[in-house]
């Protein structure tokens, strides 16, 4: 089932996601309407607090990256059918070099920045099963946990720019809260009831 995405504004967004056992209501269902959610709006990641859930959820999935010129043919195999489900994940280490990337989200549509973030993380979180997993990424696969993370973190990719460049998309970002965006996916607006 798709669900709404909830955009720039709305208080979800801002909170800290709680942790989740494996008895979390419905776990399963709302993995696999995560999943719908974000195909339908040609995501790449998509946590939990987007569709209004407080809790340490989110996943990811990179395949579109693998089709693109910027990337070369050993990450383009990387990233090829990289899905994930990340239940309760913590990033223990961020290192290597810092690097920019024009970034997106799909609960902030129409606007990209580049964000600069480590190369590589490690993170320990549980997948879907409940098993716990502890693993190292780097690329653009990093570059998606970590947005991902964020939010689980009550953060979002425009917290990481200057206040010169939020100042410039200020109204873009509150014609969001408006509900004046038009992206092709039903969206919930934090000064509207419902789009």
């Amino acid at each position: 089932m798709i669900l709404q995405i909830y955009g720039y504004g709305e208080a979800v967004l801002r909170k800290i996601g709680e942790e989740i056992t494996p008895e979390y209501p419905n776990l399963k269902e709302t993995i696999a309407n995560m999943y719908d959610t974000m195909y339908h709006a040609c995501g790449v990641g998509l946590a939990a607090p987007q569709v209004g859930l407080a809790i340490r959820l989110f996943i990811v999935d990179t395949t579109p990256f693998a089709d693109s010129d910027e990337v070369s043919k050993e990450e383009a195999e990387q990233l090829k059918d990289f899905r994930r489900t990340f239940i309760n994940a913590t990033i223990v280490k961020e290192e290597g070099e810092i690097w920019g990337f024009n970034e997106g989200c799909l609960s902030i549509p129409d606007v990209r920045e580049d964000v600069f973030r480590h190369e590589k993380i490690t993170i320990e979180y549980f997948d879907e099963n409940f098993e716990k997993k502890t693993e190292v990424f780097d690329g653009l696969i990093a570059r998606v946990i970590q947005h991902e993370y964020d939010h689980i973190e009550g953060v979002l990719f425009t917290d990481h720019l200057s206040a010169l460049r939020k100042k410039m998309i200020g109204k873009k970002l509150q014609n969001i809260m408006e509900g004046k965006a038009r992206p092709d996916y039903k969206m919930k607006f934090a000064n509207l009831k419902i789009k």
